[in-house]
């Protein structure tokens, strides 16, 4: 017996082989969205979260910053442009460390969202967009509610930070 034929991922295994194919979503009918997001941690290890604001899908709940890439974008230059949008910094590319991502199928498309790293940037951080901000140890970012994408990449920064 292999080592997946037996043990703790044996279970997931069978779950598999036996999961009928109308059940599994089929990713021709979802679009696939590319969002990157950043953690911008400060010298106290503190780690900046933004809440949505009124109007917006997902209003209300805390995320990391960042947004949708733009066609002919490279994730990094999206989020060095969303970064300023929102919240009025200068990011350098070389400030940005890729540190994990998150994949998560919505009602009505696939999100792929790869999280960044970033401890370094030129001006002050403002709410430019009419979103709350707070700077958070990351051993708090559960007490925020955040959308599901998000909630997977919190222990990352746990293990980075704490």
């Amino acid at each position: 017996m292999g080592p997946l034929e037996s043990g703790p991922l044996s279970t997931i295994n069978e779950s598999l082989r036996t999961t009928p194919a109308s059940d599994i979503p089929d990713m021709a009918d979802l679009k696939l969205t590319l969002v990157v997001a950043c953690a911008l941690v400060d010298a106290d290890k503190r780690v900046l979260i933004a809440q949505r604001p009124e109007g917006k899908t997902l209003a209300g709940l805390w995320e990391f910053p960042g947004g949708k890439c733009e066609p002919g974008e490279r994730p990094e230059q999206s989020l060095i442009r969303e970064l300023h949008e929102e919240l009025g910094i200068t990011v350098a590319e070389p400030c940005l460390a890729p540190l994990t991502f998150a994949s998560y199928g919505y009602e009505s498309f696939h999100l792929l969202m790869p999280l960044y790293i970033c401890r370094r940037w030129e001006g002050i951080v403002t709410a430019r967009e009419g979103q709350n901000l707070a700077w958070v140890r990351a051993n708090k970012l559960r007490d925020y509610p955040m959308p599901p994408a998000d909630i997977p990449l919190i222990p990352h920064l746990i293990d980075l930070l704490m």
